[in-house]
């Protein structure tokens, strides 16, 4: 009774403050922008999670809650006309991974949940009385030749990237996703304004990310860069990161710019495109590393699939998009349970 009653003693605090949140913005909608962003009292702790059978672990770090203007003023440097116009958006807080997601843990998601062969398609774990089912051998080499051993996962789907989160949900016992892109840029501004999250001089962006002028046509292992305040490591740059999202260039223009969208998140359908990746990756230029800067998948990154229907596991084109996953503390409705919906028959 007493951890029930304490559970509901925090999710009422966590919800007056939104209230209190979304009021003052109401009253004062301008004033309220100017004092953005706002960051909430760290309220949760970070962890390692291990998985279970294994030796694997992973590190998540506390993301704290807060409110902060998402996209770019139209006075940024190389500022695109998908990145506005700038809207209040409040977030509650999440554990973010540290590291992007490397082929150790995608590879012993591969071994349990996956199909042994094209032939084969009998092999599945269990979990919770739901079959969860693992990718289909990919048809190149899924390292692309860059290596394996603390490197980052590329060219997996945005339906794999879910997959892998379902798995390891059931694995863990915790609920485990794609971020948002509203949180995704959230916890890569850290508290920032500026274009990247540490400032706006883009030749500093070497000292904290793979990027085309330094990366030698090549992903990098997890890590070896400077991390971001909030101690994220590769959030620009290395690989681009798959958000849960659609991407839609006018999607913000459909946002309140005088009031708080809270948790804000174009839910993903049963179309295979287009979907968000977020940060820029070791192919590209500064500018896409920016924490404001936008991407949204596309059919040539399949160009090259023999299968038809192609693939809706791997990406024979896209070895710069990788992901990383995240988990909330009080988890908005919407997003519970939640799946992928693309199927074979996907456009």
């Amino acid at each position: 009774m007493k951890r029930l009653l304490q559970h509901s003693l925090g999710l009422s605090a966590c919800l007056a403050i939104v209230a209190t949140m979304l009021l003052s913005l109401a009253e004062a909608p301008g004033q309220a922008k100017d004092k953005l962003p706002r960051i909430d009292s760290l309220t949760h702790k970070g962890y390692v999670e291990k998985i279970p059978g294994t030796q694997l672990t992973f590190e998540m770090v506390p993301i704290p809650g807060g409110a902060f203007l998402m996209g770019s003023p139209e006075s940024e440097k190389e500022r695109q006309p998908d990145e506005g116009p700038q809207h209040p958006v409040a977030i509650r807080p999440i554990w973010m991974a540290k590291l992007e997601t490397i082929w150790d843990l995608y590879d012993r998601y591969r071994e349990e949940a996956g199909v042994p062969s094209r032939d084969d398609s009998r092999k599945q774990l269990k979990a919770g009385g739901d079959a969860v089912t693992g990718p289909t051998p990919p048809y190149e080499d899924p390292y692309f030749g860059h290596g394996r051993d603390g490197m980052p996962v590329i060219a997996v789907t945005h339906r794999a990237a879910m997959e892998f989160c379902y798995w390891l949900s059931k694995k863990t016992g915790k609920t485990y996703r794609l971020p948002t892109e509203a949180e995704w840029e959230w916890a890569c501004r850290a508290g920032t304004t500026s274009a990247y999250s540490f400032g706006d001089d883009p030749k500093k962006l070497g000292e904290y990310a793979w990027y085309n002028e330094n990366a030698d046509d090549k992903p990098h292992k997890v890590g070896d860069k400077k991390p971001n305040p909030w101690g994220l490591y590769d959030i620009h740059g290395n690989v681009a990161e798959w958000c849960i999202d659609h991407f839609d260039k006018g999607y913000y223009q459909k946002l309140p710019r005088d009031k708080l969208s809270l948790e804000p998140v174009l839910l993903p359908t049963e179309r295979r495109y287009s979907h968000v990746a977020r940060g820029g990756s070791w192919t590209e230029s500064a500018e896409k590393a920016r924490s404001a800067a936008r991407n949204g998948s596309e059919k040539d990154w399949l160009k090259r699939d023999p299968q038809r229907p192609k693939s809706i596991w791997w990406m024979t084109e896209a070895d710069y998009v990788g992901f990383r996953v995240v988990r909330a503390v009080e988890e908005q409705a919407e997003l519970k349970e939640l799946r992928s919906k693309v199927t074979p028959a996907s456009k």
